[in-house]
């Protein structure tokens, strides 16, 4: 599932390639209607888009809002598979287009999701919350709300947790999901399962450090596309970042920093990965 820089990343293409243009048409696939589950159907979701300018983008943890002339908010969330991809008219469509934006002097701007967990809806901005209700309840953005270490200590010794999962609640952080917590984690050479409470205070400024600059640097990289490529930008382009990645999916292999091998270990039924000497 696409992660804060992957969505980030998205979102910033899209408001430098599409904001001030408008959708002059829309159209959803015969196998659309599950993208589009919260319409009653088509003609509702393109009766909210249609005619329609695009004037903002925001990003809430790893929903994507895009901003309409009439206060409305598209909202896209990619899922495990989706992607936005900029398309010429006259590109063949991709298997599993479920939703294709027609914009005024531009390309096309197309969702397309295999799996279809990802949707596409229309909201208003004060429905937001009671529509996707988790957004009630993020956590503090590391890109967009970035506060001070001391806060960040207060919070985290507040937590009774142990690290890693704690990373990945969206009400405590949003946007880190299991990649980019293996990630943070080594950089700032903590085991996932040190508890929050426990920390120095100098482990305390390691970690908050490494979250920021971690995640910085993977916008900065467009993102991380693994082995199947299934991330791509909205060029259609993969990520960077994975040729970075200190120890997520490098089970055996040796730990950059130290050679040690890096160990796997699972944890409510998803692989988790570590260096044994680097992370105390």
């Amino acid at each position: 599932m696409p992660e804060l820089p992957e969505v980030e990343t998205i979102r910033r293409d899209i408001d430098k390639e599409f904001v001030s243009k408008k959708i002059k048409q829309v159209d959803v696939s015969r196998g659309g209607s599950r993208t589009i589950r919260r319409h009653k159907g088509p003609k509702d979701f393109v009766s909210r888009v249609e005619g329609r300018k695009l004037v903002g983008t925001r990003r809430r943890g790893k929903y994507l809002l895009l901003l309409l002339d009439n206060g409305d908010v598209l909202v896209m969330h990619m899922g495990m598979s989706g992607q936005v991809l900029r398309s010429a008219p006259k590109d063949p469509p991709i298997k599993h287009t479920h939703v294709v934006l027609h914009f005024a002097g531009a390309p096309q701007l197309r969702f397309v999701d295999p799996r279809t967990f990802g949707e596409v809806f229309v909201t208003t901005p004060d429905k937001l919350e009671q529509d996707v209700p988790e957004l009630a309840h993020l956590g503090f953005d590391p890109l967009d709300e970035q506060i001070s270490w001391t806060d960040f200590a207060q919070r985290l010794t507040a937590k009774h947790a142990q690290l890693k999962p704690l990373l990945m609640d969206q009400r405590f952080i949003a946007g880190i999901g299991n990649m980019y917590a293996d990630e943070i984690l080594f950089s700032a050479g903590l085991r996932h399962d040190r508890r929050s409470d426990q920390l120095t205070p100098q482990e305390i400024r390691r970690l908050y450090r490494a979250m920021v600059e971690t995640l910085q640097e993977a916008v900065r990289r467009r993102g991380s596309s693994l082995a199947d490529e299934q991330y791509r930008d909205i060029f259609g382009e993969i990520g960077d970042y994975q040729s970075l990645h200190n120890v997520y999916d490098r089970a055996g292999q040796p730990c950059r920093r130290c050679h040690s091998t890096i160990a796997r270990v699972k944890a409510n039924g998803r692989s988790g990965y570590f260096c044994p000497r680097c992370q105390i």
